[in-house]
């Protein structure tokens, strides 16, 4: 197995990327604050807080208060960046983000750090695999999942000009940046990573980069597999789905979340009444056991070799 990704040359925290982009557009907007509970430090705000004291606001450990006053502060003019660990943000306050964010249509951004596996050794508590399935059904959403630091700058900054809820996940787990030219960050658009005719793995996030990883392999083995960056789970890019249906007859998704309500449900979900052809998906089936995230990963085959092995089974279940 690959070393630790915090050990590799060239990874990337995309937090670092998050905390740098706030601030620099918070100097040039006054109307943005940020709003945390007691997680200045993780969510790498210090540098805000130091240049904008008066605009950080520090509600402590009460979620259900933190977007609720974030709301508050949405309806005053402001735009809030709400920053929290993203299983603590939406499984707390989830109700709030449905009622006071969602269904009134508030213009403020949900930061969710550390999710997906990020807390490995601190167990399912602190997991966050369950939080597109809870905020796919709130529609007006925006649901972000950078892949790598451009991107999550180029997200942060489109939600900050967007008017409306946004919600940007984020890792703790350092990434390598994608080796695509001439990018263009656009929601709602799956970015075409590599293209291929046999099989299409669509990613998020943390997998993107071993989605491109395990095309690389299969390609030495004569597989032509394309990659899609599906950044915007909410809304998704149904037509860069059915193309790659219809183009390579056979789906693979891979993301560091529940496979029940996830990026490979929404896949099926569109594949089955659009343009029928095998998906298999990756991901977690349920409640993870406590461990390193590179043992979680190896043990749920969230690996480029794992990523491969499945590819080739999908091909296997192609019409023939």
């Amino acid at each position: 197995m690959a070393a630790p990704a915090a050990k590799q040359e060239g990874f990337h925290d995309c937090r670092d990327a998050w905390a740098r982009t706030i601030e620099e557009l918070a100097a040039n907007d006054p109307r943005i604050v940020a709003v945390v509970n007691d997680s200045v430090g993780s969510s790498k705000l210090g540098g805000f807080q130091k240049t904008f004291p008066d605009r950080l606001i520090n509600v402590g450990i009460a979620e259900q208060n933190m977007v609720g006053v974030s709301a508050g502060l949405a309806n005053g003019g402001r735009i809030p960046f709400v920053s929290a660990a993203s299983c603590f943000l939406t499984g707390r306050a989830l109700e709030q983000i449905k009622a006071d964010i969602a269904y009134a249509n508030f213009n403020v951004k949900l930061v969710g750090q550390s999710s997906g596996v990020a807390y490995g050794e601190l167990g399912p508590t602190h997991h966050s695999i369950e939080d597109f399935a809870w905020l796919r059904p709130l529609n007006n959403i925006t649901v972000i999942v950078p892949a790598d630091s451009w991107e999550t700058a180029e997200a942060v900054k489109w939600a900050a000009a967007h008017e409306g809820p946004v919600y940007i996940r984020l890792s703790r787990m350092p990434v390598p940046d994608l080796a695509v030219a001439d990018r263009t960050f656009q929601p709602g658009k799956a970015e075409v990573v590599r293209q291929g005719k046999d099989v299409t793995l669509i990613a998020c996030g943390t997998m993107v980069h071993l989605a491109a990883q395990a095309a690389l392999a299969l390609e030495k083995e004569g597989i032509s597999a394309r990659v899609l960056n599906m950044a915007t789970i909410t809304p998704l890019d149904e037509a860069a789905i059915s193309i790659a249906a219809d183009e390579t007859g056979a789906i693979v998704t891979i993301e560091e979340a529940n496979i029940h309500g996830g990026l490979g449900g929404a896949v099926a979900e569109h594949t089955s009444s659009a343009t029928p052809v095998p998906v298999e998906r990756m991901g977690f089936p349920g409640f993870v056991p406590t461990g390193s995230v590179e043992w979680l990963f190896d043990h749920f085959g969230l690996t480029a070799a794992g990523i491969a092995k499945t590819a080739r089974k999908a091909i296997g279940r192609k019409r023939t």
